[in-house]
């Protein structure tokens, strides 16, 4: 029940929780409303989700209100059509959720979908600054949206009548999960292996270990699928599918091989169920459920082996096909050219017929789909029909006598020959357990991906896995392991038969002990035709074994290579992203498939190659067991599968079982595949293509960097494990890249770095602005390769906002120690309160105890109008680029002849006079600006960007600190751009000392390990600077000085109150000796440091309320005029070196 401002709600039975009121702010209207007080108020109700013409909503009127409503409408006034919430013109209306007016909107799934989503449209629900501020008049919003906001509901409706409109419009065909999944896994799953060597594999192995690797194989890849279903029903998933090949025509091994080949379709399985139910499944398949969880690298490299594995596959399927209808053809002595050609020749027409199916459209090949699974069917239940039929006398010379006990008990155990084992056979018949994917493959072309995945692939599972161990148990219990085929070869009477099945049964197949038969389990590879009631119709379930796998993989591969072009991974590829026709069919990739799966049948040489493609699928198979493994090892909120009968450890067995799997298939195959995927992992990794899935790597590297920022927590500070974190005041990064470039060059792999940036005026434009402009300058860092964080905090003042970063930024032990400041050039011309808060800034990062860095270039940081020019120039450039374009055009329409080319020729006329016009234009910018354009400042921004050629830092060392001041310039030594610059100390010292300081520098220096290139003792630093240096220095703090000695007491009062930021004589005079050593120093540094590339110099610090902002800032624009780039640098007094081990 919904609540209402109205007191008669509870008795309204028609209520809803989704109402509008219609509230008139009008005069007149005030008045009216006032006449009928204690009535109800008019209001719109919705009271139906259904999909109703244009999703408009129905009124429902209480008793006695229906003519309000009909005047109300009559007058022309406001309608559902046109209601708008910020209409504060003439009436206002304010939408109601839960009974009370506000724009907060009811959870609604059209909120939560992508752009451009497919199964309805995205809403945007009002932003939090809509809702948190004031309802203002000026803000425009669309009607429709804000109704749609309002009221919980989008124009296209809910999700499934936004998905059935979608194809009606479109005619997009979209499969269940029977014809969809089931359908396609049971086709792919049931090979020829089923008919030709499912009897040799349990000959092999015996009734007993046959079951074992069917069993086997079938839980690795149940696993799989289930840990796939698991990520699917997470989220959102696409197109794309995971390969197996069935190397079909190679020996297989027993029912134990069967058994094991279960276990690990099994355990695949439910990996890929897991995977699947974790979000709505789109086109992509595998390769969309590797990708979406492990990230693009893994998902990329799997991806294009993975298409290029469906590709080949065809050929080996069609190949197959080919060499069951020469063997047919041989049978009928109507062989066309020899076997090998004619096996090229039928295997051409047959891809180029499939490839027609598979251009008709998806609905077509389905269609195909379901005729050769009855074949299938048929085939199969003609086997077992064939077993029940009784037996004469030529299938039992070929061993074959229905159920017998004896035969049963005979085959159980192994008889591995010709140096087969229990892995060999397994290797041999893992690959028809494979194909569980099938259905995965085409997840774009599902109704419910999310459903049909986990449903349809684990029941194919289990009813295929059912049929192998029927088929193998009922022909091992029917036809014995040797026979010769004669039938004179029967037992004689009284013959000692040795246990021997047959010769219970009046056959002596003895002779096959020492030289070959031709019958048999062992030897005859079309022991199902035999039995069979019917032998053709097992011959055309061969071909509709191979016929539908092929079909599979033809579509398959271009489906997943699609995925993998749209979500441009390899940017070259790009190509073969656009799709044609309802249903978006890759046709460029059928054509693609088409040339390889043609260049392997001509090829012919498919037995090299097919275990690498097993390899592959195989590989396929891992990743998405370990998909579902790490994305649950991740522990992201995100990770929530519908499907919940899996487990993270299964499905890293699953991982583990199918690499080990790969190595028993084929050692060398598995060793190239692991090297091309790793070649493909490094190479997509290098190229970092600029996508975000929310990828459970991510979540990982949180976790870790969580995991490790805690321990780190407690783990004490210690000397040697210093490096210098820094807070760089640089506001926007871009605007000011010197001063980032110098303090990223000793901070880069070794400490913190944080841009910050300080927004001052209006609270509520300023918090705008920063929000909107986070994400760009954290991108900005990271496109040009800057290892810093971007930080920004509004405030009243930009002291204020300073304090906030030095108390808050860092996590943990990651705190920054030490303040990095460009120096103020503009200190003269600004504004006291300026010059009050960046000095207050140094007096705020001493107080909180760190190292200050204060940096100065002669042409400053801020580059502000260079950039502000680029981006004029930029866009008359793209005006003159589009002009162009149009003149081109103009041209290319103008060669049609006649009256029309006349008439075009004169309009190119008028607009070559207007390009004339506009290029002049754009000269008179251009060279108004080049005035402007300060080409030192470009070049003095990117000065540290450069290699720095031979020569020194200047290091003047003239305070104790704790070593910061020696430590950052040793830092910068160790970097590539300044490692050819040496080191020279200067500190000061008496005259009559001046070796013996240098011994005890050169010793401190040695033991911190620094080397150095020179030191000198400077001894007359106390001295007075000459005559016009000390002018200089009182000229330019002339304007800031009070001046009160001359003026009487209460003057001198009165503009002590005034301007309490000026400079006093009192106190010019208390700190002259000090303002004299500023002065000498630029003197001494003048002399001995001018061509320095860089000086470090020890920042003096003035005490607190005593030393006047102005006469600061006059002490460090003295200290540091007309130098080299200068950093003046003071420690927190902490050790931040030390000489112990």
């Amino acid at each position: 029940m919904s609540m209402n401002n109205s007191p008669n709600v509870f008795l309204d039975t028609n209520a809803n929780r989704f109402q509008v009121n219609i509230i008139n702010e009008s005069r007149d209207n005030n008045e009216a409303s006032q006449e009928d007080v204690g009535s109800d108020p008019p209001h719109y109700e919705e009271t139906s989700f259904t999909d109703e013409a244009h999703n408009k909503l129905r009124i429902s009127y209480r008793p006695g209100k229906r003519e309000l409503y009909d005047n109300f409408l009559q007058r022309g006034e406001k309608t559902e059509a046109s209601l708008h919430p910020y209409d504060t013109h003439n009436k206002m209306y304010y939408l109601q959720t839960f009974g009370h007016n506000t724009m907060d909107p009811v959870p609604k799934i059209d909120y939560y979908r992508n752009t451009g989503s497919v199964s309805g449209n995205k809403l945007n629900r009002p932003s939090l600054l809509e809702i948190h501020e004031q309802l203002a008049k000026n803000i425009a919003v669309s009607t429709s949206s804000v109704e749609r906001v309002a009221n919980g509901e989008s124009t296209a409706g809910d999700e499934t009548t936004a998905s059935k409109e979608e194809e009606n419009k479109t005619g997009l065909v979209k499969f269940g999960w029977v014809k969809g999944v089931l359908v396609r896994c049971m086709l792919n799953i049931w090979g020829v292996m089923l008919f030709i060597r499912l009897s040799w594999i349990v000959g092999q192995a015996g009734i007993g270990l046959g079951v074992i690797i069917i069993l086997l194989a079938t839980m690795v890849t149940s696993i799989t699928g289930l840990s796939t279903s698991a990520i699917a029903t997470n989220g959102f998933v696409r197109g794309g599918k995971i390969f197996r090949v069935t190397n079909a025509f190679k020996p297989c091994l027993g029912i134990i091989v069967i058994a094991l080949s279960v276990v690990v379709t099994t355990l695949t399985g439910i990996s890929m169920s897991a995977i699947c139910t974790n979000g709505v499944v789109r086109g992509g398949g595998a390769y969309y459920l590797i990708s979406r969880s492990l990230g693009p690298e893994f998902g990329g490299s799997i991806g294009l082996i993975f298409a290029f594995a469906n590709a080949v596959a065809v050929a080996m399927y069609v190949v197959g096909f080919a060499e069951t209808v020469v063997e047919l053809l041989k049978e009928s002595d109507t062989i066309m050219v020899d076997e090998s050609n004619d096996i090229r020749i039928i295997g051409t027409i047959t891809v180029v017929c499939l490839l027609g199916i598979s251009v008709a459209g998806m609905e077509w090949e389905a269609k195909a789909q379901v005729i050769l699974l009855v074949v299938l069917l048929i085939a199969i239940a003609n086997f077992f029909i064939g077993t029940v039929i009784p037996t004469n006398n030529e299938k039992k010379a070929r061993g074959f006598f229905n159920y017998q006990a004896s035969i049963f008990a005979e085959n159980f155990g192994p008889d591995f020959r010709g140096g087969e084992g229990f892995f060999s056979v397994f290797a041999i018949f893992f690959p028809a357990a494979t194909g569980i994917l099938a259905g995965a493959n085409i997840s774009g072309d599902l109704k419910d991906p999310q459903g049909a995945i986990p449903k349809g692939t684990m029941l194919a599972i289990l009813i295929t896995t059912v049929a192998y161990i029927g088929v193998a148990i009922c022909a091992a219990s029917c036809v014995v392991r040797d026979a010769t085929g004669n039938i004179n070869d029967t037992a004689v009477s009284g013959m000692s038969c040795n246990g021997s099945s047959a010769c219970n049964l009046g056959y002596d197949f003895s002779r096959c002990r020492n030289q070959p038969c031709d019958y048999g389990l062992m030897n005859n590879f079309q022991v199902m035709s035999m039995v069979s009631g019917f032998g053709p119709l097992i011959t055309a379930g061969i071909f509709s074994a191979t016929l539908s796998s092929a079909l599979a993989s033809l579509v398959s591969a271009p489906k997943v290579f699609q995925a993998l072009c749209k979500d441009n991974v390899y940017k070259g590829l790009h190509f073969f992203a656009k799709g044609y026709g309802k249903n978006n069919e890759p046709i460029r990739g059928y054509v693609l498939t088409f040339v390889i799966a043609m260049a392997f049948i001509l090829i012919a040489e498919l037995n090299t190659i097919a275990p690498i493609i097993s390899n592959f699928f195989l590989a396929s198979y891992a990743l998405i067991n370990f998909s579902c493994f790490h994305a649950s090892y991740a522990k992201s909120p995100g990770w929530r599968p519908a499907f919940r009968y899996y487990n993270m450890w299964v499905s890293l067995f699953g991982a583990l079982l199918c690499c080990g799997v790969m190595f028993v298939i084929n050692w060398w195959a598995a060793l190239i595949t692991y090297a091309i995927e790793l070649f493909l992992y490094i190479y997509v990794t290098y190229k970092k293509p600029e996508v975000n899935w929310g990828s459970s790597t991510q979540a990982l590297y949180y976790i870790n960097a969580l995991d490790s920022a805690l321990a780190l927590t407690a783990v004490e500070d210690h000397v040697k494990n210093f490096r210098p974190q820094c807070i760089v005041l640089t506001g926007a990064p871009m605007i000011r890249p010197a001063l980032l470039d110098i303090t990223h060059t000793f901070t880069k792999n070794n400490g913190l770095c944080i841009c910050c940036e300080v927004y001052t005026g209006p609270r509520k434009l300023c918090v705008k602005e920063m929000n909107s402009g986070m994400a760009k300058k954290q991108a900005w860092l990271t496109k040009n390769k800057r290892k810093a964080f971007y930080a920004a905090v509004a405030a009243d003042s930009f002291r204020d906002g300073v304090k906030s970063l030095l108390q808050a930024s860092g996590l943990g032990r990651m705190k920054p120690n030490t303040l990095v400041i460009g120096f103020k050039k503009d200190w003269r011309n600004a504004a006291a309160s300026q010059v009050e808060n960046y000095v207050g800034v140094i007096h705020d990062a001493f107080d909180f105890e760190l190292g200050m860095i204060i940096v100065r270039i002669s042409q400053g940081f801020d580059i502000t109008q260079v950039l502000q020019v680029q981006e004029e120039l930029e866009k008359l450039e793209q005006e003159r680029l589009a002009l162009e374009a149009t003149i081109r055009e103009n041209d290319f329409e103008e060669e049609k002849s006649g009256i029309c080319g006349f008439f075009r020729k004169a309009r190119k006329l008028n607009i070559s006079k207007h390009e004339t016009k506009k290029e002049s234009t754009i000269n008179t910018i251009q060279s108004m600006h080049m005035g402007e354009f300060n080409q030192k400042l470009l070049e003095a921004s990117t000065q540290f960007k450069k290699k720095q050629g031979k020569g020194t830092i200047d290091i003047w060392w003239l305070f104790d600190d704790g070593g910061l001041t020696i430590l950052i310039p040793y830092i910068l030594t160790i970097r590539k751009k300044w490692k050819n610059c040496k080191l020279r100390i200067f500190t000061g010292g008496k005259a009559n000392r001046i070796e013996e300081e240098k011994l005890v520098m050169a010793s401190l220096l040695s033991k911190f390990r620094i080397k150095f290139a020179d030191i000198n003792i400077i001894c007359d630093i106390n001295m007075k600077p000459n005559k016009e240096s000390w002018k200089f220095f009182e000229e330019m703090i002339e304007p800031y000085r009070l001046h009160e000695s001359c003026k009487d007491i209460t003057t001198a009062e009165k503009l002590k109150q005034e301007t309490p930021w000026k400079i006093t004589d009192a106190e010019l005079e208390a700190f002259k000796e000090k303002s004299y050593r500023q002065v000498r120093l630029n003197e001494l540094l003048q002399e001995h440091s001018r061509a320095a590339n860089l000086i470090v110099l020890s920042l003096p610090v003035a005490r607190k309320g005593v030393v006047s902002d102005y006469l600061y800032m006059a002490w460090l624009e003295i200290l540091s005029k007309n130098l080299p780039p200068t950093l003046m640098v003071r420690g927190n007094h902490k050790n931040v070196l030390t000489f112990y081990s």
